[in-house]
């Protein structure tokens, strides 16, 4: 059996490794156009800082063995043909044309069996200036050393991020780490927009607090120069000229799918190469994985493009198993992901509030702060999350965290419970481990989904901060009752508050007037339900929770 790989990074490696170990006598050949093989893409950042020393660490097995083209043959038994450029398949003669490219050479490489592993390019925006020097793009482990040698050897004071998707904040994180000034240019109104908006302000709120200057809602119309044409000096936008010494594109990325077009084989509706649940292609003889397919979204069954490395490992495998003869299926992808970006850990799997929405979803969500760890450990950490479940049938769709504590974890466990099709009931109820140095008797998650039940029964009524700020910005007559000490109101309040301590609120009840509506929070509003049954039970009829407390208010706080 001759199988022919075309990508040598992620999927097309995984692939061969798998093929080799079921069928020892299979003749497996890699293209790869590059030099670098199976290197950690997602690591370039970290590469660039400084956190990961070597180059060859991101090509390199646990045990130090470096991947390269020597190791693919001794350990693997397969062939590697790097510096090589697949130009055309031949799919009736089932063969592909390539060239050589430190020579000029070309040949037809023949296949039994072909994988097309092309990975995604950089989008480039049509903006005027682009192609100059400075200008980078943090995809392959080339452009990551072009930049981290013009940090060292050049002065670099002012860099300017053009994006703001996962490149582009783990990037800034790592410019700021050598001490750039840096700046974010995102022309939607937030950054990560696999977030909802609020949960994405709390990144902005963390990155701006590192010393990132965030341009949301901005567009870039210009990289400009100064007396060296080839160089840019400053990036326009519509309000202001930025000083810029290196400009990192971070737009997004584009299957490389341009061989599998000409070969006429079918490419999805998101513009990647479709494939079934067998990573077969619409030529039963070409397999493809990795970046350069459409995946099927779990819990909408609709397509999707969504590039990871996690993705394109279990592809190539999935890929690999029905090439030898197997029957294994790819079900597809939740958009499970998770970034660090400074303190931050950033994580979120299945359906946003806002694309459940907009899907018709009938939902309920919970919004809830909390330490990952019982608070009187030391190593406590915050972390704010989001859930999103159906109303009636509670089926948990979604999550997210954000802060400082692990929320990995968390949504890590949604991201099981939804492939399962638990709901709020089925995840309140799981048997998590718990110990003070690694969880809560109630972890976080768990109190999410209790919240969650508690507004689908009606014993909660929330209200998102979004909507109290909406009442407050248009003068609404109600009580935004604050139930925290006075010590705690005195450090940071949120606006327009009227203070009751919970512990004094039965005694004080007279103040309140029953004829409005009543808004109760503390700091994470765990207080705050409290203080709304209080208030219920004592004939008070139009009471709400504001979501999240304190710790989940979006906008600004007052001091």
């Amino acid at each position: 059996m001759k199988v022919l790989i075309i990508g040598g990074v992620a999927a097309g490696p995984k692939a061969a490794a798998k093929i080799v170990r079921m069928k020892p006598d299979a003749e497996v050949t890699i293209i790869e156009r590059g030099v670098f093989l199976s290197y950690a893409g997602c690591g370039l950042p970290y590469y660039v800082s400084g956190e990961v020393k070597e180059q060859k660490d991101l090509m390199s097995t646990p045990a130090g063995a470096v991947r390269d083209a020597a190791f693919f043959r001794n350990v693997k038994n397969v062939k590697v043909q790097s510096g090589t450029e697949a130009l055309e398949i031949d799919r009736a003669g089932k063969r592909v044309h390539v060239k050589i490219l430190a020579t000029g050479e070309d040949a037809w490489l023949t296949y039994d069996t072909l994988v097309l592993a092309t990975g995604a390019s950089p989008v480039i925006p049509p903006i005027p200036g682009v192609e100059k020097k400075n200008v980078f793009t943090l995809h392959a482990v080339p452009s990551a050393t072009t930049i981290k040698t013009m940090l060292a050897t050049e002065k670099v004071k002012d860099a300017v991020i053009i994006g703001s998707g996962l490149i582009g904040v783990e990037t800034a994180e790592a410019l700021v780490a050598v001490g750039c000034n840096v700046t974010m240019i995102e022309a939607l109104p937030q950054i990560l927009n696999m977030l909802d908006w609020e949960m994405a302000r709390f990144v902005e709120q963390h990155m701006v607090a590192k010393g990132v200057c965030l341009l949301t809602s901005t567009k870039a119309l210009a990289l400009e120069s100064d007396e060296d044409e080839a160089v840019v000096a400053r990036v326009k936008t519509e309000k202001e000229s930025i000083l810029a010494d290196l400009v990192i594109m971070a737009v997004g990325v584009r299957a490389n799918v341009d061989l599998a077009r000409k070969a006429l084989l079918e490419i999805g509706t998101t513009g990647a190469l479709k494939v079934n649940d067998r990573m077969r292609t619409s030529d039963p003889d070409i397999y493809a994985a990795g970046d350069c397919v459409e995946c099927v979204d779990r819990l909408t069954g609709r397509p999707a493009f969504l590039p990871l490395g996690s993705t394109a490992n279990k592809q190539g495998r999935v890929a690999a198993i029905n090439i030898c003869g197997g029957d294994e299926k790819f079900p597809g992808v939740l958009g499970s992901t998770v970034c660090k970006v400074f303190d931050f850990c950033v994580a979120r799997t299945g359906l946003t509030e806002k694309a459940a929405r907009q899907l018709r979803y009938d939902i309920v969500t919970a919004s809830v702060p909390g330490p990952d760890k019982p608070h009187y450990m030391p190593q406590a950490k915050s972390i704010l999350m989001k859930i999103v479940a159906e109303r009636n049938t509670g089926k948990v769709l979604g999550l997210q965290a954000v802060g400082p504590g692990d929320g990995s974890k968390r949504v890590d466990v949604a991201a099981t419970a939804i492939t399962a099709g638990m709901t709020l009931d089925d995840l309140a109820n799981l048997d998590l481990c718990y110990a003070p140095p690694y969880s809560q008797a109630m972890d976080n998650i768990i109190t999410a989904a209790n919240v969650a039940r508690n507004k689908q029964d009606g014993v909660m009524d929330g209200i998102p901060a979004e909507a109290v700020h909406e009442k407050l910005e248009a003068g609404e007559d109600f009580v935004f009752l604050d139930v925290r000490s006075p010590q705690e109101h005195a450090q940071v309040r949120l606006p327009k508050t009227t203070l009751i301590p919970l512990g004094a609120l039965r005694k004080r009840l007279g103040e309140l007037p029953h004829d409005k509506e009543i808004v109760t929070f503390c700091q994470a509003s765990l207080r705050g339900y409290e203080s709304a049954l209080i208030l219920k039970a004592a004939g008070f009829s139009r009471v709400r929770v504001l979501d999240g407390g304190v710790a989940m208010w979006p906008y600004e706080k007052e001091t």
